[in-house]
């Protein structure tokens, strides 16, 4: 049974934050390098003296908590989630699933677009759920927490807590392989999927038959992003413990290790603060260091891994169609946007939308885009 829950972080971690930001040990870098090698050391030292100095978790506390949270036991984990219901006459159920190094703060700004109603007295109901291991999500148990257990925990959570028969589903990052693993093994649930990304694991597993020209430059850009920018993610599927006793236990690592991700992912024009505020940052980067999640967020990745690759026909990620009606909303600063033809081996495409500004982080960057496109696909899918 759900419970209502408020965020209350004690103001000792707070104080403990302040203390070791004071006390950071910088490593030295190439003054030329920029952001080349990594994180930008001057730009880090600003935002972690702002992060000491400046800024006010409380008040970003206070404004999260306008959203009505709750948590529930599924199956042994206590699951976090925002349900917000929507303000039209008819308003659809809809959950929202964030990735890494995200958290459900991603969707605080698409939140009120999607639960207003529309001109014709349309919205959603939103439900956005902490993945487990993630902010104030707690798993009861590490081994197995795979995107297919979590999908299983999801559908559980709209239809027999929430009450939902059937609902929409959105994803992005680890939410767009939830989200598909929602669409594998709980077809009957689903009213559709709208994905901001097609699941990474897929470009890990060549699809058979002839391949497009676009497909291969595709898989071909797949492969040099691996080798450039993949580092951080071979590292977090196979020693994600090792690395999470450093970033817990140091704010300025942990947010060097995260920003670089916000920087290179992201539609920024030049300046990350194009398209975050430090205050968004930090907001994001204070949740990770007071849950300390980072480690059990990273091992996802792990837990992945170990069924993700090789894609076999009874494997979780095989090659079947699903016949789920699907839309993309594709940002063009993604790490590595697909080509339509690729998606299609894999989804129901009813709608394909490529945007003109924006990346990974979509809902953050852009909530009107892909506010406007959600609707649209529902709008779409909606009986005469």
């Amino acid at each position: 049974m759900k419970q209502p829950f408020k965020i209350d972080v004690p103001q000792s971690v707070l104080d403990d934050l302040r203390n070791r930001l004071a006390a950071t040990r910088w490593a030295g870098a190439m003054n030329d390098a920029g952001w080349d090698t990594g994180t930008n050391k001057l730009y880090l030292q600003e935002l972690c003296r702002y992060w000491q100095n400046d800024f006010d978790w409380k008040k970003q506390e206070s404004y999260l908590n306008t959203f009505q949270q709750f948590t529930t036991t599924i199956d042994g984990s206590e699951i976090h989630f925002i349900h917000e219901r929507g303000k039209g006459q008819v308003s659809t159920p809809l959950l929202l699933i964030h990735g890494f190094p995200d958290s459900f703060l991603r969707f605080v700004k698409l939140i009120p677009l999607l639960t207003q109603a529309d001109a014709n007295g349309n919205s959603f109901d939103v439900v956005v759920p902490s993945i487990p291991g993630y902010g104030f999500s707690r798993p009861a148990m590490a081994n197995g927490m795979n995107p297919q257990k979590i999908a299983g925990l999801f559908a559980s959570l709209m239809s027999n807590e929430l009450g939902y028969k059937n609902f929409f589903v959105h994803g992005g990052d680890w939410g767009s392989t939830i989200a598909e693993q929602l669409a594998l093994h709980h077809t009957n649930s689903l009213l559709a999927l709208h994905l901001t990304d097609i699941p990474f694991t897929r470009i890990l597993t060549i699809p058979g038959g002839e391949l497009s020209q676009a497909e291969k430059k595709y898989l071909e850009a797949g492969k040099q992003w691996q080798q450039t920018e993949g580092g951080y993610a071979l590292l977090q599927s196979t020693k994600p413990q090792t690395l999470g006793y450093a970033l817990n236990d140091s704010p300025a690592g942990l947010a060097a290790w995260i920003i670089e991700k916000f920087y290179t992912w992201s539609d920024i024009k030049g300046d990350l603060e194009n398209a975050y505020t430090k205050d968004e940052l930090l907001a994001n980067l204070t949740l990770y260091w007071a849950t300390q999640t980072i480690t059990s967020a990273m091992r996802l990745y792990y837990e992945t891994m170990k069924t993700a690759i090789p894609a076999t026909p009874n494997s979780p990620y095989s090659f079947q169609k699903i016949p789920v009606p699907a839309a993309a909303a594709i940002f063009p600063k993604d790490m590595i946007p697909a080509p339509r033809e690729f998606a299609e081996r894999f989804f129901n495409i009813q709608r394909w939308t490529e945007m003109p500004e924006g990346g990974h982080f979509a809902a953050w960057e852009q909530p009107a885009l892909l506010a406007n496109d959600i609707r649209a696909f529902a709008r779409s899918l909606a009986p005469n």
